[in-house]
Parts: C-alpha cells; sequence; structure tokens
C-alpha cells in the first residue's frame, strides 16, 4: 500500500529521455518502489536511475531537485509515493 504522504512531486518532464525532474519531500534511494499518480498517470516503479546535477548519486536527500528516469509519461504536479513492500 503506498504512504498517504507523497515523497516527491513532478516538476518537469523530458519526453525525449524518460525522465521526470523532482522536487523531493522526503529521502529517495535507488532501489524503491514507488507509485507515481497524478489526474492521468498512475503507475509502480522501482528506482533505477537518480542524477543530481547530470551526476548519477545512490540516495537524494529530503529538498533536493533530481532527475528521475520513469517507466511511462509524467506531467508536472503528478506526486510521487513509497510503496511499502
Amino acid at each position: 500500500m503506498a504512504n498517504s504522504n507523497p515523497i516527491g512531486v513532478i516538476t518537469h518532464y523530458y519526453s525525449q529521455i524518460g525522465v521526470g525532474i523532482v522536487e523531493l519531500k522526503q529521502n529517495l534511494k535507488v532501489g524503491e518502489q514507488v507509485k507515481i499518480k497524478g489526474s492521468s498517470t498512475d503507475f509502480d516503479q522501482t528506482i533505477d536511475s537518480i542524477q543530481i546535477d547530470h551526476k548519477e548519486v545512490e540516495e537524494a536527500k529530503k529538498g533536493e531537485i533530481v532527475g528521475l528516469k520513469v517507466n511511462d509519461k509524467v506531467r508536472e504536479g503528478d506526486e510521487i509515493y513509497s510503496v511499502m513492500v
């Protein structure tokens, strides 16, 4: 079940490379399961890649702006939730 508090919000989406820009409200690590949800978005995925300033990182902290490789189209304002496995 997804946590009720979003861990981040999508601020931009680069469709040509499949990357969403996320403003984090909580820490996020590579390998975490998340749900991305919005008015026309709703899918689960495992975080495979996090980038800060085009550099791969294993973990990002609350308040950072990161790029996430996403499995499907996302939109500005979509929220990311942690999924407890």
